[in-house]
């Protein structure tokens, strides 16, 4: 996964404003594309946080009591989480 990401929230609101940006439809092709790129990566990276999330309520639902994930469960999908708990 991208270094530069640090966080869901921030990710999310970076994702925002890209958003915003596009839309506007101001920007050169180079620009835009550039923009969209950065977008897709945030995007996948909120993705995986959020399956992430689920996997952990899923686990919590299904035994009454948080349990560690199963071991190599942060690494299969995107590699070691950073800046955790």
């Amino acid at each position: 996964m991208d270094p530069t990401i640090k966080d869901f929230e921030t990710a999310i609101a970076e994702l925002e404003t890209i958003v915003k940006k596009l839309e506007e439809g101001d920007l050169a092709l180079e620009a835009s594309l550039q923009l969209y790129e950065r977008g897709v990566h945030l995007s996948r990276f909120c993705h995986a946080r959020l399956e992430e999330a689920e996997k952990r309520i899923e686990i919590l639902n299904e035994r009454g009591e948080l349990r560690p994930a199963p071991p190599g469960f942060a690494t299969e999908t995107n590699g070691p989480s950073k800046g955790k708990e």
